[in-house]
């Protein structure tokens, strides 16, 4: 139970802190969406979704799985100063051998995602990517230390800036300034377009993340232990293929729907545009998935040597299930309050919330069952696991966007996840067996499931949004008194509610 205590207190720390970051960035996306309304700034903001999916995907390789294997290594290694200093010089190393092979190729990456007048800002993504890469580590090592407080500073701190810097330019300057500004700024402004000012505005963030880190790598010699090098890389390069399948999981679907709507270029960017602005409204699943993230694994590596961890391990995949099926109501059944969390102009690919908050949920039970091939070192499974995912994917993508756009995206992001979840518990039950509550666990995902389908036939019975709300709240009563029922005993210990439900 202290154990469980623990992680529920580092959970909070961390999930306060990424929600509130999350929060805070995703201020960025109604920003966005009601001031880029006009197609033009529709096609700008999908070139620049493209561009931040293939960042996505960069960043794997620029890590390359040192961070998990921070972790790792760390809970059975002494000299932890060494270890930083390896893993870090490792890092400075390789960013910039990748930093300078990218900037060869400025001009031909430009051109494929539809910027080719503004080759310089692929050095902005390639500046964005080393900056966030020389804050991986660091970040890791907070995380390590149990120094939430600076960890949720720093975090804070940079999404500020990135949103106080896209307010300006793309609202404030525009209108205030630029109609009496005769200066450099306004000649800069004029030369560049809402993608350069809306990555600009992720250099500044990532520079001052980088900065405000200073004590974490400033004070590091750099040199490598070239034995202890060969065993972290050994146990980290399958991470390279498990994070780039993750990847073309999470955001290939950008590009493949840009590429293969068979529509015009300017077209396809709107589509994009629309899709990722929707799927933004998902972001509420996804917090609290990055806030376990965050807490969870270097609490199941400290755990791993405990007789009990299987127990607990199914203790903590039952209570982060209720709260993945908690935020995946709060967020379908109340669409028509979201809705305006995006531009009027965006609306149109709504029908892919449901989907995609789905697909999340799967993705949330993905990563915790996925501690099994973590703590067993038997990372070329998971590396198995995000291949098959990373194949479903690209052909479902592929076969389906021509005919259906935005939704074979969405249908394949929740078949991808659903099969992934389903693989890593079959394959991890024969290699560290968890004793999960699987009755349980279906109970409360059909419980949302039935829920969501009665209220979306009230949808399209009934248009009135405050009968929708209301029944929207009802069905969130229902699964809370669910929830009350089945773990009324464990409920009945905690601080707070317990008192509540305590027999008299």
């Amino acid at each position: 139970m202290a154990s469980l205590k623990k992680l529920a207190s580092q959970t909070v720390w961390y999930g306060l802190s990424n929600i509130a970051a999350k929060l805070l960035n995703q201020l960025l996306t109604p920003i966005i969406t009601y001031m880029l309304h006009q197609p033009a700034a529709m096609v700008d903001y999908g070139n620049y979704s493209t561009i931040m999916t293939i960042i996505s995907v960069l960043n794997v390789v620029y890590t390359y799985g040192m961070e998990t294997a921070y972790f790792r290594f760390s809970s059975k290694y002494e000299d932890k100063k060494g270890l930083f200093r390896t893993i870090f010089t490792s890092i400075v190393v390789s960013t910039a051998i990748l930093s300078a092979v990218l900037m060869l190729f400025t001009g031909p990456i430009s051109q494929f995602v539809g910027i080719g007048d503004h080759p310089e800002y692929i050095g902005w993504c390639v500046l964005i990517m080393a900056l966030d890469t020389l804050s991986a580590i660091p970040f890791a090592k907070l995380r390590q230390e149990d120094r939430h407080r600076k960890y949720a500073m720093v975090r804070i701190m940079g999404i500020l800036v990135n949103i106080i810097i896209t307010i300006y330019f793309i609202a404030y300057y525009p209108t205030q300034i630029a109609p009496t500004d005769t200066g450099w700024m306004h000649t800069w402004y004029a030369n560049n377009t809402n993608v350069g000012f809306l990555l600009m505005a992720n250099v500044m963030a990532s520079l001052v993340t980088f900065l405000l880190l200073y004590k974490e790598w400033l004070t590091t010699s750099l040199g490598i232990d070239f034995n202890l090098w060969k065993k972290i890389t050994a146990y980290s390069a399958p991470m390279v293929i498990v994070g780039l399948g993750g990847m073309v999981n999470e955001t290939m679907d950008r590009i493949m729907l840009a590429k293969l709507s068979g529509k015009p270029a300017d077209v396809a960017a709107i589509d994009v545009a629309i899709y990722n602005a929707n799927y933004k409204i998902a972001i509420f699943i996804t917090l609290f998935i990055t806030a376990f993230r965050m807490s969870a694994e270097p609490f199941f590596f400290n755990q791993a040597k405990d007789k009990n961890a299987p127990q607990t391990y199914a203790r903590v995949m039952k209570w982060f299930v209720i709260i993945l099926c908690f935020a995946f109501l709060f967020t379908a059944l109340y669409l028509d309050v979201w809705q305006y969390f995006i531009g009027a102009t965006y609306r149109g690919g709504l029908g892919v919330v449901p989907i995609l908050l789905a697909a999340n949920v799967c993705l949330g039970i993905y990563y915790n069952l996925s501690v099994w091939y973590k703590i067993t070192d038997k990372m070329h499974m998971g590396m198995y696991i995000t291949f098959m995912g990373a194949t479903i994917t690209v052909l479902i993508n592929v076969l389906f966007i021509p005919k259906f756009g935005m939704y074979a995206c969405a249908w394949a992001t929740l078949i991808t996840y659903c099969s992934m979840m389903l693989m890593s518990y079959w394959l991890g039950q024969r290699h560290f067996a968890v004793p999960y509550a699987l009755s349980r666990l279906g109970t409360y995902l059909g419980v949302i499931l039935l829920l969501f389908g009665i209220q979306y036939g009230i949808w399209h019975l009934i248009y009135n949004v405050w009968i929708h709300l209301a029944s929207a709240t009802l069905f969130m009563g229902v699964f809370l008194l669910v929830v009350a029922k089945l773990e009324r005993s464990e409920l009945q210990g905690m601080p707070v509610i317990g008192k509540f439900l305590r027999k008299g």
